[in-house]
């Protein structure tokens, strides 16, 4: 691949991202706590690198009327940051927190430690071992700081969506009918 041409896929690819992270949605909640186009997730992800990878959490967001806002936020190379966002999430309307990391993939846990609300950690495959090393990080946190844990790849991305969906779907209606109807149309059956 030519410089030019490797210079107009990023640009795309970051345009994308852009887009990704201004997405908003109109929301008519039909239940106590109403949607209304504040986000109520947050994909987290480590690095600008990782946003091809996350794009399927982000489709999937979208794809069921989610808000959500997207950010990079390095634990190693901005823990403050990492701090400073976790222990705000809650009070900023945030309801779930989708982290993405690979390699030592410490961002999860991280998260996790500086607030209560739930944190599903994504794997991703950077490294030489092909996320596995992710995985193992995400999945071993000590016993009172939980972050779940999705697959490695487009599967883990996508099932960490609906995974928040399904967290939501207990406070949001239009949420649920939203999940239940994308889970009738998987199995076959016209909504």
């Amino acid at each position: 691949m030519r410089g030019a041409e490797r210079r107009s896929k990023l640009k795309d690819k970051i345009v994308r991202l852009r887009l990704a992270m201004t997405h908003q949605t109109e929301g008519e909640g039909d239940k106590g706590g109403e949607v209304d186009n504040m986000p109520l997730v947050a994909v987290v992800m480590g690095s600008k690198s990782d946003a091809e990878a996350i794009q399927p959490t982000l489709d999937v967001l979208t794809q069921l009327g989610i808000d959500y806002e997207a950010l990079v936020i390095s634990a190693h190379r901005n823990p403050e940051r990492a701090r400073q966002f976790g222990l705000a999430a809650q009070s900023r309307g945030i309801e779930v927190i989708i982290a993405a990391a690979g390699g030592a993939a410490h961002l999860p846990g991280v998260l996790a430690s500086w607030t209560t609300l739930p944190v599903i950690g994504v794997p991703l495959a950077t490294s030489e071992l092909g996320g596995v090393d992710a995985l193992y990080s995400i999945v071993q946190m000590p016993a009172g700081i939980p972050v779940a844990s999705v697959a490695i790849g487009s599967a883990g991305a996508k099932n960490a969506a609906y995974l928040a969906a399904e967290i939501l779907s207990l406070k949001y209606d239009e949420i649920r009918k939203a999940y239940q109807k994308y889970r009738g149309e998987l199995q076959g059956e016209k909504q």
